[in-house]
């Protein structure tokens, strides 16, 4: 089985991977995977070289990631252009991984997607789990986390499809407004439903 793991900014989604992991499933992540196909040597960061200038590459070879945000930020034919060269890269090496447990002899491979349903990859899973979180609670996490205004916040959380949206094309929600252990119970409940194996 396949699961796509994913939620909002500030959801609580990286913890619920961590617990995922703690009970042996193997984790693809497809932010881990878009730093991965960025780095020195790897044909995504040339094609973003020629694309987008030197500037965008600092002076040790690695992508200027903060240069890079400002310039996509609010610029949307250029956040196109940066996706089209990076959002292949990182499908590939996401199949690539899963399909490495899955010779393994893993039954499970959750796939963690924070874009899941913006990049429309909901074909490449057969469950989604989706972790919500009340939007004030969402807010002040990642106020404190990043150390965001409130309106620096609330652009970040309006950029992405509302939870209540991902919520309907989730098959299980965990709802982390709560403690850890009320988070990993309703973890715990949903993989017992699914039957599913690490």
């Amino acid at each position: 089985m396949i699961i796509g793991l994913t939620g909002s900014i500030a959801s609580g989604k990286s913890t619920v991977s961590g617990m995922l992991a703690e009970r042996g499933y193997p984790i693809v992540d497809a932010d881990l995977v878009a730093r991965e196909v960025v780095e020195p040597g790897r044909p995504a960061l040339e094609q973003i070289r020629r694309a987008f200038g030197e500037q965008v590459i600092m002076e040790d070879g690695t992508m200027d990631r903060r240069f890079v945000g400002e310039l996509i930020f609010n610029d949307p034919a250029q956040r196109k252009k940066l996706n089209d060269i990076i959002h292949p890269a990182i499908r590939t090496e996401m199949l690539r991984q899963r399909d490495g447990h899955l010779a393994a002899g893993k039954k499970t491979v959750v796939m963690d997607i924070p874009l899941l349903f913006e990049s429309r990859l909901q074909h490449l899973v057969d469950k989604i789990l989706v972790v919500s979180v009340k939007e004030e609670t969402q807010l002040h996490r990642l106020m404190a986390r990043n150390s965001f205004t409130e309106q620096e916040a609330r652009a970040r959380i309006a950029s992405q499809l509302p939870i209540s949206e991902k919520e309907k094309g989730a098959d299980a929600v965990i709802y982390n407004n709560g403690t850890l252990e009320e988070t990993a119970r309703q973890l715990d409940q949903i993989l017992e439903s699914w039957h599913t194996m690490a």
